[in-house]
């Protein structure tokens, strides 16, 4: 399956703070907050979320397309990307603006408060994926995430015009979007992708019901943090995925990232949906053993194991076919 996933194309700055963000709020003060922690950690790592994403689309092996926008200072990103078996060729790059900045601070707790630069990414209204075919080839599937929202709506449009199967991702830039970009967005979406706060203020946002929403995309799919995922789909039960356990989190930054990056693959792979979110999970809980989102390796029998314990033996031998270039 030939996929491209549009989308940030970032740098992050991931800071620790060893407190509670929480400790340090006041509830009567909440109207005028003043703060500033003080981090006793900062790693400079590659990131943004189209970019997240095709790294671990590439690391299964399946050369997916990257569509978003740079800056000049890209280059040696452009070559780690192609390093990991992706397609960077779309990529359009800005000739006056930074590759956007991610400056994510994360507490004892693993909660998190970020900052989002866009730079260059403003310029990827400018992007037309017809010009991304014609270089390619037909797509089978565009994973529509997190970019300047006109290039949202506009790969969107060309989606659906085209025919072209795609996924809906607005997720962190809910906050940016009005009312009818919003609804422009799910109509169609094979997937819709978010976590448990995203699908409330989707909601809030789109003025749809859960049912009505289910109306308008094949598989709405929220992401729980530790206590798994599900799957929604409209006249079929809801499918409830519990997490795999990880002991001694590392970094929770990306790990939404590497869930969408395992189910897209297992859905490429043809994997009943169940067994694809449970292999979502475990791509999810390796990127959770290290620091910043493009730095997690993936091993077959470390994969395999976490299946088998996870989910049992079946649904790990189903995935066993599709990992044989894994170290």
């Amino acid at each position: 399956m030939r996929t491209a996933v549009t989308g940030s194309i970032a740098t992050d700055h991931l800071l620790t703070f060893p407190g509670v963000f929480t400790d340090q709020l006041l509830a009567e003060r909440l109207d005028r907050v003043s703060l500033s922690f003080l981090a006793d950690r900062l790693e400079v790592r590659r990131g943004g979320v189209a970019a997240n994403i095709c790294y671990g689309l590439g690391l299964l092996g399946l050369r997916p397309v990257l569509v978003g926008a740079a800056g000049g200072d890209f280059e040696p990103y452009r070559l780690h990307l192609k390093e990991h078996g992706i397609d960077t060729d779309s990529v359009h790059i800005s000739e006056s603006l930074h590759t956007a900045r991610f400056v994510c601070t994360t507490d004892r707790v693993q909660n998190q408060i970020a900052t989002f630069y866009a730079g260059a990414m403003a310029e990827a209204r400018t992007i037309d994926l017809r010009r991304v075919i014609a270089r390619v080839g037909r797509l089978d599937l565009v994973v529509i995430s997190p970019d300047d929202p006109e290039a949202m709506i506009r790969h969107t449009d060309t989606c659906r015009a085209l025919n072209i199967p795609f996924a809906a991702d607005p997720s962190q830039q809910l906050a940016r979007l009005e009312r009818d970009e919003v609804r422009r967005l799910l109509e169609g979406a094979r997937w819709l992708f978010g976590n448990e706060y995203e699908a409330a203020l989707l909601q809030e946002r789109s003025g749809w019901s859960t049912p009505q929403i289910l109306d308008r995309v094949g598989c709405w799919i929220t992401t729980l943090g530790d206590a798994g995922v599900r799957l929604r789909r409209k006249g079929r039960p809801d499918i409830e995925i519990p997490a795999v356990p990880v002991e001694g989190v590392v970094d929770p930054t990306g790990v939404g990232d590497a869930f969408r990056a395992g189910f897209v693959a297992g859905m490429s792979w043809d994997l009943p949906g169940r067994v694809a979110a449970q292999f979502g999970c475990t791509v999810a809980a390796t990127a959770l053993d290290y620091i910043g989102t493009q730095e997690y390796r993936l091993y077959r029998e470390s994969i395999l194991s976490r299946m088998r314990t996870s989910y049992g033996t079946t649904a790990a031998a189903q995935v066993v076919p599709h990992l044989r270039e894994l170290p």
